[in-house]
C-alpha cells in the first residue's frame, strides 16, 4: 500500500494516521507495523513524526491483511437514516438543519444515531468523503446543539476547513467575532424592549445545568447574550437571542435568570408553563432554534465564506405554537 501525504494527513503524526488507515487494528499492531514495514520517504520513521505535504508513506503489507484491516472504515457509518436537511454545501462545508430529538454527537446511552453519524453516511453516499479510501480524516460536527434544540449546525469536509471552522467559532487566539450565531425561542414573559444579558456561569455536572452567577463575580467564565424580542403575544414573546460567547446551555439559563424562560424547557423552564404548553401541544421540549450563522470573516480555507449568511426555518411545529400564542413570525426567515 502506498499513498501521498495530502491536505487532510499533513501536520498529523505518523502513528495517528496509521490508525486511522486501519481501524481494526491494535495499538500494538500499528506500531509493530511502523517499526518493521513502514516507510516514509523512502526511510524508516518513527510513529511520532509528523507528516508534511507530499510526503510518500509506504506499508509492506500483504494484500490480505490490509483489506481486513481497511474492512471496518469500509462499512463505517452507512446505515445511519437521514433525518436532517442540507441548507449549504461546497467542497470544504456541509452545512445542515438538525431535527428535534436527535443527538449531534453520540453519548452513553445513543452512539449510533446521532447527527454526526447521518451526515457521514450521506457524504460517503454522495462522493464528499470516501470511507474505504486514504482520507484519514472524518467530518465531525464545528458546533453542538442540545439534542432538543432544532437549527443549524456545520461540518468541515476535510481537515483544513474543520480546523478553520474551529478557530472561527471559538473567537480564534484573539477572541474576536468570526461568526454570528443568532437564535429564535419562545419565551413566558412580554419582552418590550432588547436586552444585553451579561454574566458568568459555572457547570453542574451532576445534573448536567449551567448555574448563572453576577457579571462581577470572581467564579466562572463569562457569557454574554443579546436578545431581541421580535414579536410580543399575550404573555409571551418571540424572541431572537445572538450568542457573543459559546457556553453550554447559555440562552436556556440566561434567559430564565433574567425572568423569561424558554417554553418547554425542562431544565430552567417554568413549571405551570411547561405543563401547559405539553397538555395544549404537547411540547415536551425547550422551543429553541438556531436559525441564522453569517461568516463576518472568514478564515484560511474558508476565507471566501466571509460575508455568506445560512439560514433554517424552525420547525412547522414552532411556528405553529408561537402564532396560537399571539406571537407569531411576523418576519421573514
Amino acid at each position: 500500500m502506498r499513498f501521498e501525504v495530502g491536505e487532510n494527513e499533513a501536520g498529523r503524526r505518523l502513528d495517528r494516521v496509521i490508525k486511522k488507515v486501519f481501524p481494526g487494528a491494535s495499538l500494538s499492531f500499528i506500531y509493530r507495523v511502523i517499526r518493521k514495514d513502514v516507510k516514509v520517504n523512502g526511510k524508516r520513521a518513527d510513529g511520532e513524526a509528523l507528516l508534511k505535504p507530499g510526503d510518500v508513506v509506504e506499508i509492506f503489507l500483504p494484500e490480505e491483511v490490509t483489506a481486513e484491516l481497511t474492512q471496518k472504515r469500509a462499512k463505517e457509518g452507512f446505515h445511519a437514516k437521514k433525518q436532517f436537511s442540507v441548507v449549504f454545501e461546497d467542497g470544504n462545508v456541509l452545512v445542515l438543519n438538525k431535527p428535534l430529538g436527535l443527538l449531534t454527537h453520540g453519548d452513553a446511552v445513543d452512539k449510533k444515531n446521532t447527527l454526526a453519524n447521518q451526515a457521514i453516511a450521506y457524504l460517503a453516499e454522495t462522493g464528499g468523503w470516501v470511507p474505504g479510501g486514504l482520507k484519514t480524516f472524518t467530518p465531525a460536527p464545528a458546533n453542538r446543539l442540545d439534542r432538543n434544540t432544532t437549527g443549524l449546525v456545520l461540518f468541515g469536509k476535510a481537515l483544513p476547513a474543520a480546523r478553520d471552522l474551529a478557530i472561527m467559532l471559538s473567537g480564534g487566539a484573539d477572541g474576536g467575532l468570526y461568526v454570528e450565531k443568532v437564535y429564535l425561542a419562545v419565551v413566558k414573559g412580554e419582552m418590550k424592549t432588547p436586552m444585553t444579558l451579561e454574566a458568568r456561569m459555572i457547570r453542574d455536572s451532576g445534573t448536567n445545568t449551567t448555574k448563572v452567577l453576577p457579571r462581577t463575580s470572581g467564579e466562572g467564565r463569562s457569557m454574554v447574550t443579546k436578545v431581541k424580542p421580535l414579536s410580543v403575544g399575550k404573555g409571551y414573546t418571540l424572541v431572537e437571542a445572538q450568542l457573543l460567547t459559546g457556553r453550554t446551555h447559555q440562552i436556556r439559563a440566561q434567559l430564565a435568570e433574567a425572568g423569561y424562560p424558554v417554553i418547554g424547557d425542562r431544565k430552567y423552564g417554568d413549571e405551570q408553563v411547561n405543563r401547559l404548553v405539553s397538555q395544549k401541544y404537547g411540547l415536551l421540549a425547550q422551543l429553541l432554534h438556531a436559525y441564522r450563522l453569517t461568516v463576518l470573516e472568514g478564515v484560511g480555507s474558508l476565507e471566501y465564506l466571509s460575508g455568506k449568511t445560512f439560514r433554517a426555518k424552525p420547525p412547522a411545529r414552532f411556528a405553529e405554537i408561537a402564532e396560537d400564542l399571539g406571537c407569531g413570525m411576523k418576519m421573514k426567515l
